[in-house]
C-alpha cells in the first residue's frame, strides 16, 4: 500500500491525526530529503511520543525518482509505503506523482491524506472573490523562459498563484509594477510560521513597500486577473522590441496590436537583426 502523506509547512500542529498514524504504522517511508524528513519525525516524537525516529527512511526526489522507480519491483508495495515531500502536499510542487502514476501502472493501492497546503491556504487568505484560479508552481527561474512566464500570468483572465524564493520576490513585484502598476496583488510570507504577515495592493504600491525591507523566508504571489479584453495588450510596441525573446515569441506579441500579422513582424525583426 502507498501513502501520500502531506507534512506541516511550518507549524508542527497542523499535522493531522491520520498522519501520524500513516507514519506509525510506515515499513518504510520516503522522502524528499532523508535529512529534513528525519528533524521532522524528532520533532513530532518529542510531541507526541510516537517512536518514529527507527522507521526506515529513503530518498526519492526530482533527480533520482526515475532511477528508483525503474529498478523497483510491485511488491516492494506489499509493506506499508509513505511518501513525504520536505512540507505540504506531496505531487504538487513537490515529486509524489511519479508514485501515484507507477501505483496506477501497477494496480497498487494508494490513497492520499489531505492536508495542508501553501497556495490554498494563501488563497483563503487572499480576499478574492473568484472562486476560479490558476496555479502555477514555481516559475522559471531566469531569462526567456521566465519573462514569457511571467507575462502569461499578467495575460491571464483568472487569479494567478505563484510560490516564489526571498532572492526573486523583489525582481517579480518590480517587473509586474513596470508592466502593470494598478495590478493587485496578494503576498503570503512564511504561512503558519512565526513571522507569517500578509500583504495586499497594487504592484508599484507594494515594491516601494517591500525594496527597502529584508525579504527572507517563503512566499506565495496571488497575481488579480488580467481585466484587459484579449486585443489589449499590456506593453506597448517599443516594450516588446527590447524584450529578451526570440523573434518568432516577440513577432506573436508584436501581432497582438493589429497593426502586422505575426509573419509580417518576423520578417521585420528578422530584416533588423541582419541591419545590426
Amino acid at each position: 500500500m502507498l501513502t501520500l502523506v502531506p507534512t506541516p509547512i511550518g507549524n508542527l500542529e497542523d499535522i493531522t491525526v491520520r498522519a501520524l498514524n500513516a507514519l506509525k504504522s510506515a515499513s518504510v517511508i520516503l522522502c524528499e530529503d532523508t535529512r529534513v524528513t528525519k528533524r521532522l519525525l524528532k520533532l513530532l516524537d518529542e510531541r507526541f511520543f510516537l517512536n518514529l525516529t527507527s522507521k526506515k527512511l529513503i530518498s526519492f526526489y526530482e533527480h533520482n525518482q526515475d532511477k528508483f522507480l525503474k529498478n523497483v519491483t510491485p511488491s516492494f508495495f506489499d509493506q506499508e509505503v509513505v511518501y513525504v515531500s520536505d512540507a505540504g502536499m506531496p505531487a504538487i510542487s513537490d515529486p509524489g506523482a511519479k508514485l501515484i502514476l507507477y501505483a496506477q501502472k501497477h494496480n497498487i493501492p494508494y490513497t492520499v491524506l489531505p492536508g495542508a497546503s501553501a497556495f490554498v491556504t494563501a488563497y483563503a487568505g487572499s480576499g478574492f472573490l473568484e472562486k476560479e484560479f490558476c496555479f502555477f508552481g514555481f516559475l522559471p527561474k531566469k531569462g526567456v523562459a521566465r519573462e514569457k512566464a511571467v507575462l502569461e500570468v499578467l495575460e491571464n483572465r483568472k487569479n494567478s498563484i505563484l510560490y516564489e524564493a526571498p532572492h526573486r520576490l523583489l525582481e517579480l513585484i518590480e517587473f509586474i509594477a513596470k508592466n502593470d502598476p494598478k495590478r493587485e496583488l496578494f503576498l503570503a510570507k512564511e504561512l503558519t510560521k512565526r513571522f507569517e504577515r500578509f500583504f495586499k495592493g497594487e504592484a508599484k504600491e507594494l515594491y516601494e513597500k517591500l525594496k527597502n525591507e529584508e525579504i527572507k523566508g517563503e512566499w506565495v504571489v496571488i497575481v488579480k486577473g488580467s481585466n484587459l479584453n484579449k486585443k489589449e495588450l499590456l506593453l506597448t510596441q517599443e516594450e516588446i522590441l527590447n524584450l529578451s525573446l526570440p523573434k518568432k515569441e516577440k513577432a506573436k506579441l508584436l501581432s497582438k496590436l493589429g497593426e502586422r500579422s505575426t509573419k509580417e513582424w518576423y520578417n521585420f525583426l528578422s530584416q533588423e537583426d541582419q541591419k545590426g
